[in-house]
């Protein structure tokens, strides 16, 4: 692991929000792979509810001031930044006035997905990229976690297919078993296909349910880790159907070796 460098890219991560599966992972990972001598950024949505006083974040006005086209929209990128305290680890967040000032993370006090989270997930999953890109950062291997960032395979292997900077990046996706019920905006698909993504690489967001979501993420990712001990049976089908290696779920005790072994494996290398 010395010197690998891994981009994390997750809808959260402790302890900026409260502790799941997805947030837990996203710490632990990274941890994991510093203490190996590894190299990592996280990066994370700056939702409303986010204390920045407590959590000491600070904008990177270098990195900020570019905006980013959402469906025909102008939308100013913000990027803050903050340190996990007594770990080496920075963490960056993508921020926007229109998508993220709200004081909540994905659904509204009734618990309704918030009807502009698609467009929140291409804002992030472009917002990442763009700010990877002003870092000169290449890492070796991208590894995304949630739902929120599960765009960022399918625009790095299209609307990004041409940045030297990701050349030989590896997508690990992680499939996990809490998603959302229903679906995203109906017009999802159309808002994708602005950004001259392939209707054909698609096609499945003519319902953009979480399945649907993560099977556009997996088949555009060289790997695949299912990050919950059940997942829909919907997605165990789909695993079944891929040329990409999986690796199975782990318990929290026995990832960090699981893990470890994954990234080193030939598809890495």
């Amino acid at each position: 692991m010395k010197d690998k460098r891994i981009l994390y890219v997750s809808s959260e991560v402790i302890p900026y929000l409260p502790e799941t599966e997805i947030s837990s992972m996203s710490f632990e990972a990274p941890r994991m792979v510093n203490s190996k001598g590894g190299q990592t950024r996280i990066f994370m949505p700056r939702y409303g509810n986010i204390n920045e006083r407590r959590h000491q974040l600070h904008e990177v006005i270098r990195l900020s001031g570019m905006n980013l086209v959402i469906n025909d929209l102008d939308m100013p990128l913000i990027i803050k930044v903050a340190s996990i305290p007594k770990e080496r680890m920075q963490v960056y967040f993508i921020d926007n006035e229109e998508y993220f000032k709200r004081k909540a993370t994905l659904t509204d006090e009734d618990g309704n997905l918030f009807p502009d989270n698609d467009e929140r997930a291409i804002f992030f999953a472009k917002g990442v990229i763009e700010t990877v890109k002003k870092l000169n950062w290449s890492p070796d291997i991208i590894h995304v976690h949630g739902w929120l960032a599960s765009l960022l395979p399918l625009y790095l292997r299209h609307y990004y297919a041409n940045e030297p900077l990701f050349t030989e990046s590896k997508i690990v996706t992680s499939v996990y078993g809490h998603g959302y019920e229903g679906a995203l905006d109906k017009n999802m698909q159309e808002k994708v296909k602005f950004d001259g993504i392939p209707e054909e690489k698609i096609s499945v967001l003519e319902n953009p349910t979480y399945d649907n979501l993560m099977k556009v993420a997996v088949d555009n990712s060289d790997a695949v880790v299912v990050g919950s001990e059940e997942i829909s049976e919907e997605l165990v089908k789909h695993l079944e159907t891929i040329d990409q290696p999986v690796l199975d779920y782990k318990r929290p005790e026995e990832f960090a070796t699981a893990y470890e072994s994954f990234y080193q494996t030939e598809v890495f290398v």
